[in-house]
């Protein structure tokens, strides 16, 4: 059996009675279940229809996202989270750079990495350097002032960790951000790259070996085994090239408003939605939620 999940953002409800009941008739699906009224609805079906991907790009230009799956083992053990526009709403290291006035050149490269333009070893190395002799204070100053979270994020976690599973935040990204959005979010382990420091300022040097795409691999590989899971077990969201190896491994691989590139090859895509969207499509109604 398979089901289906119809959502939208939660602040603009418009996934409406009679667009769900016509997919659900189109489709031949069963009962109806709303999870949260105006903004998100299931239904189960015996088998994945042929024009999926045409309902999706329609459904796009709504404002409405459609995921599709098998309704077996959906609800997961265990949540593993890229950082940058995925748990928060920026990317660190391009507010770092606005800090030290090279904000524009380092978004260019920051875009052109996460859409898998450019290896990201090097790209991060590149914009690494331009921030050399920034002081480290800054790193609190751009926390304070210029990270937020991502909507749903709190709710996620709760709610996940509610149920017994384990989350495990994974960011190509600085430690000294994953420490604090970890503990603002709890989140139970967190792994990320390593800003080099020497008398209170950046030595426009990242710490060694750099994690990328395949520590992201690597991590959903050493928790699943530690706690005695399977891949098949875990939930994993990211936006960018770096998260295609984790997302292609885990049993759930979200892309979250990601990069075209990243979100065609993933089937699992959520445009529209916030990070509820990711406890939705584990089928929890909204009345379940924890941390709101």
């Amino acid at each position: 059996m398979f089901v289906t999940t119809l959502l939208c953002n939660p602040d603009t409800p418009r996934v409406e009675p009679a667009l769900v009941e016509s997919l659900r008739n189109a489709w031949g699906g069963g009962e109806l279940r709303w999870l949260a009224h105006g903004i998100a609805a299931e239904f189960e079906m015996p088998h994945l229809p042929g024009n999926q991907w045409d309902i999706w790009a329609d459904l796009q230009k709504t404002g409405v996202d459609l995921v599709l799956q098998p309704l077996e083992g959906r609800r997961k053990k265990m949540l593993l989270a890229d950082m940058d526009s995925t748990m928060i709403q920026q990317e660190c290291i391009d507010e770092l750079a606005e800090e030290a006035d090279v904000g524009a050149q380092v978004k260019e490269i920051t875009a052109r990495a996460m859409n898998g333009e450019l290896d990201f070893d090097g790209a991060l190395k590149e914009r690494v350097g331009l921030l050399k002799d920034l002081p480290e204070t800054v790193i609190d100053q751009v926390l304070e002032n210029r990270i937020t979270f991502m909507p749903g994020g709190k709710a996620l976690l709760a709610t996940m960790k509610a149920n017994g599973a384990y989350a495990a935040l994974v960011s190509g990204g600085f430690t000294a951000f994953t420490a604090k959005v970890a503990a603002t979010l709890g989140f139970d382990e967190n792994r990320a790259n390593t800003l080099l420091v020497e008398n209170g300022t950046l030595t426009g040097k990242v710490g060694l070996p750099i994690l990328g795409r395949q520590a992201k691999v690597d991590a959903l590989e050493e928790i699943t085994a530690h706690l005695g899971i399977t891949e098949s077990d875990v939930i994993a969201v990211g936006d960018g090239a770096n998260d295609l190896g984790m997302l292609g491994r885990a049993g759930s691989g979200v892309a979250l408003h990601a990069k075209p590139t990243v979100a065609a090859q993933c089937d699992l895509r959520i445009n529209h939605g916030d990070l509820s969207a990711l406890l939705y499509i584990q089928g929890y109604m909204a009345d379940e939620f924890q941390g709101v």
